[in-house]
């Protein structure tokens, strides 16, 4: 049962006590929708895509840092290349 539509029977302080008498009070009720389960092939999907968006991610982060390293040193490529299309358009005038 999803969060949100427990919520509205929470009438004090947020804590398991309270959690849990909201959500005995929000099964009782004849209006209640549930979410189904996930199977174990939907679950593994999940845990593919979620693994890719970390790797992706910290490759994103791997690629920052060694640019921000190198740009110490004067070397980044793309400021390189910035700097280059900068001087030539000063060179044509």
């Amino acid at each position: 049962m999803p969060p949100a539509y427990v919520k509205p029977y929470v009438n004090r302080q947020k804590n398991d006590a309270t959690d849990a008498e909201a959500i005995c009070e929000a099964v009782t009720r004849p209006n209640m929708r549930f979410v189904p389960t996930k199977t174990v092939e939907q679950q593994s999907c999940l845990m593919l895509h979620r693994a890719r968006h970390l790797f992706i991610r910290q490759q994103t982060a791997i690629i920052n840092s060694i640019r921000a390293y190198l740009a110490e040193f004067r070397d980044c490529r793309t400021c390189w290349a910035a700097r280059r299309r900068a001087t030539a358009g000063s060179r044509r005038r």
